[in-house]
């Protein structure tokens, strides 16, 4: 339903427009729209729209509206959405059971990337808790990184959980955390977005060159079949950097250290999750970036995933999440406030990182 009114408009439009006289011209009102309950308001700001903000939020959450400054068809327009957001008291037992389940997963996967479980020994023992030391590290920096910085700019989000997976190469299938309303702006979700992969890859660039240092160069073994890492650009560089060549290449390449693989994954992880769509960092860091625009990507994106399962068949996997769970993304509550450049930078340099550190196949039996 449209039904448009004009100023005043009812009791409860009276109680908005009031609410926004001094920080915004207004022009009309239309009730019930974009949704029941809904109310838009359109017209200009008269402060900047971090300013207008700042009176405008909490003068409508009295009135038991949520207020979003958006932009349509070059105006500006704040919608009154009913309801406040209620920050639901979560169970912190849930994250440390989860947390030390993956711990113990994260081990057991260590100790059988070192030896089959028969052949384990206590020489074989320290080296799968390197791995397991090191991958956790790199997981929750990213993790604490995401909610340190979430908690700093206001945004209400939850502990990690972390999900053990003893069945794969990696024991883990990383961690979420619930975001509860929205970011307050772009400004928030860029932060938001940016500091779990930040955090993460500075812990594992260094623990990849550690292993790296720790790995030995050989003949590719004839007639076996092997799980082989994939190459992303960071990875092959710091190869050429430690050993001069060009690895796997010539019949050789690099048995890497449990501490190399486990700095390779916390790369792997960080790309998967700067792929630039939806919930995932890469969707918060695109949309701070581009606003609404960003929904012409999510089809090439897609279309890609598709195309690199051929070689990857996960890939397949995650074309489908992305596909239920990827075209939604977190709306800021002001949409209107800009980057500063600075903060563009940071972006341009997260899809950077994502550029780096992709692998287009994970792994492959050669």
């Amino acid at each position: 339903m449209d039904t448009r009114e004009t100023y005043p408009a009812g009791e409860l439009g009276a109680h908005l427009a009031q609410a926004i006289a001094d920080v915004f011209e207004l022009h009309d009102i239309t009730t019930g729209f974009p949704r029941d309950g809904f109310v838009r308001l359109r017209g200009s700001l008269r402060l900047s729209a971090r300013e207008a903000y700042d009176l405008i939020g909490p003068r409508f959450r009295q009135l038991g509206y949520t207020a979003l400054l958006r932009q349509e068809a070059g105006e500006q327009v704040i919608l009154a959405e009913p309801g406040v957001p209620q920050v639901r008291r979560l169970n912190p037992m849930v994250n440390l059971v989860l947390f030390v389940l993956t711990v113990a997963s994260v081990i057991f996967a260590g100790l059988f990337f070192v030896a089959p479980v028969q052949a384990w020994t206590w020489e074989q023992i320290w080296p799968g808790l390197a791995f397991a030391a090191s991958l956790m590290a790199i997981l929750v920096a990213h993790e604490m990184g995401h909610y340190l910085v979430a908690r700093r700019v206001g945004v209400n989000i939850s502990l990690p959980y972390f999900i053990p997976l003893p069945i794969n190469f990696f024991g883990t299938m990383g961690a979420a955390e619930l975001m509860q309303g929205r970011p307050r702006d772009r400004r928030a979700l860029l932060a938001v977005g940016s500091a779990g992969p930040l955090a993460g890859i500075i812990l594992a660039v260094p623990i990849l060159i550690v292993g790296l240092v720790l790995s030995e160069v050989g003949p590719i073994p004839q007639g076996v079949p092997l799980a082989v890492e994939g190459n992303s650009l960071l990875y092959l560089a710091l190869k050429y950097l430690l050993f001069g060549r060009i690895l796997p290449g010539g019949g050789y390449d690099v048995f890497i250290h449990p501490m190399a693989f486990a700095g390779w994954g916390g790369l792997l992880v960080t790309a998967l999750n700067l792929i630039p769509v939806g919930q995932l960092d890469g969707g918060h860091i695109i949309y701070a970036l581009l606003g609404k625009r960003v929904s012409w990507l999510v089809w090439p994106i897609l279309v890609a995933l598709i195309i690199l399962g051929i070689w990857w068949w996960p890939w397949y996997l995650w074309a489908a999440m992305l596909f239920f769970l990827g075209r939604v993304y977190a709306e800021p509550l002001d949409d209107l406030s800009p980057l500063t450049r600075g903060e563009r930078a940071l972006g341009i340099l997260m899809l950077a990182i994502l550029i780096l550190v992709f692998v287009p196949v994970p792994f492959r039996i050669g």
